[in-house]
């Protein structure tokens, strides 16, 4: 199905799956196989409890580069990825940290993902990792040199944990560049951080600026704000506010997230 129409008409719920930290990072504990299995978990979960699709990025690999990931990184995901599919259908998501586009269209490419999150997609942002900037031109035409462009590309305006570059940037024309000139298939609005609630008066600006595109609440979902975001967004990223005791980094809690998707749906 094309991602816009998925988006707008099926109006998913995509659950995050943090993977551990993988070969080479410093919080590496030593087993894939204990990546996988946390991975595994946290997927069925989030399938039993009705998500539509799912986002597997490599949270685990902090402090996180501003450009390419090890070339250990993307093997280790891609093994991790390849039996995740074999043990939970579900349609999957890519997102490789901090900004390794690359990696993750590559990944999705073989691993049978249907859509890669771009943090940094069009501009320049200043984020912990340092200045990074956006390479939608290089982007597009990857995607189109691998014949994917059924793969959706999924952009933050504003991305958490950075700021733009320059003062005079407006979110909104943010929006407009990231989806008129860097193509992106759907756009992303995040608070301000991993977890933060999501700046509606943000998300709001840019329906009433692009009725017709792709909007996807992007951070700091929860059940007592979903039914708020909801009517505004077409989609939504969950991921802190389905997790036990509301930590990045716990397995997903089974009753939380039966509970949103009962409340998103709803509307």
């Amino acid at each position: 199905m094309d991602t816009h129409i998925w988006l707008t008409q099926c109006r998913p719920i995509i659950g995050m799956i943090h993977l551990l930290a993988l070969p080479g990072a410093p919080l590496w504990k030593g087993s894939l196989q204990e990546v996988l299995d946390r991975a595994c978990a946290d997927g069925r979960t989030l399938l039993d409890a009705g998500f539509d699709a799912v986002l597997v990025e490599n949270y685990g690999d902090l402090p996180f580069t501003a450009g390419a990931v090890d070339p250990s990184t993307v093997a280790a995901m891609t093994w991790v990825l390849a039996h995740f599919q074999q043990e939970v259908d579900i349609p999957l998501g890519i997102n490789v940290l901090r900004n390794d586009w690359r990696s993750a269209l590559a990944l999705a490419c073989v691993c049978g993902g249907r859509f890669i999150r771009v943090n940094v997609h069009c501009g320049v942002t200043v984020t912990d990792q340092g200045i990074i900037t956006g390479q939608a031109h290089d982007c597009l035409r990857m995607r189109r040199s691998l014949d994917a462009t059924h793969i959706g590309i999924f952009a933050d305006v504003w991305v958490k944990h950075g700021l733009p570059l320059g003062h005079e940037t407006e979110f909104v024309e943010s929006g407009r560049e990231i989806l008129c000139r860097g193509l992106a298939d759907a756009l992303i609005v995040t608070g301000r951080a991993t977890g933060a609630p999501i700046q509606l008066d943000h998300l709001r600006l840019l329906r009433r600026a692009f009725p017709d595109a792709a909007l996807i609440a992007g951070s700091g979902v929860n059940q007592d704000n979903v039914e708020t975001v909801a009517p505004v967004a077409d989609a939504a990223i969950v991921g802190t506010g389905i997790k036990r005791d509301g930590v990045t980094t716990n397995p997903v809690n089974p009753s939380q997230a039966e509970h949103l998707v009962k409340l998103w749906k709803r509307r």
